[in-house]
């Protein structure tokens, strides 16, 4: 692992309900630097792996079985953590308000569009 990776140390949590998609996000994001959580792969799954774990972002795939990501948003931006969602959904109205302006990626995503997402999650002030 590089220590001057932007990700060096980062915890981020992945949720993604595609077995072989979550592993490749994990190894790339692990390669990176970052410690990951998870891959959880259900709302509840999600919540239960975060709970007293100091988070810096996570990366949230919208749909999860056809059950949608955004309760664990909604608990991510109550506690103040970054996140962005990985989503093959083109149109802006299949967010709630509240999270139309959050990064988006679309699937399949580029795995150097994550990293350099992901790392704008240690950048925060």
């Amino acid at each position: 692992m590089d220590e001057t990776s932007p990700l060096s140390g980062l915890q981020v949590l992945i949720v993604e309900d595609m077995f072989l998609i979550a592993l490749e996000l994990a190894d790339q994001l692990a390669d990176s630097g970052c410690d990951v959580i998870g891959p959880a792969a259900s709302v509840k799954e999600a919540l239960a792996s975060i709970d007293g774990v100091a988070l810096d972002g996570a990366v949230l795939d919208v749909n999860l079985a056809g059950e949608r990501s955004f309760p664990i948003a909604e608990h991510l931006s109550s506690r103040g953590i970054p996140f962005l969602f990985l989503t093959g959904y083109d149109s802006v109205a299949a967010f709630p308000a509240e999270f139309q302006q959050v990064t988006r990626l679309s699937k399949p995503v580029d795995l150097k569009a994550l990293v350099d997402a992901v790392a704008a999650f240690g950048r925060r002030t």
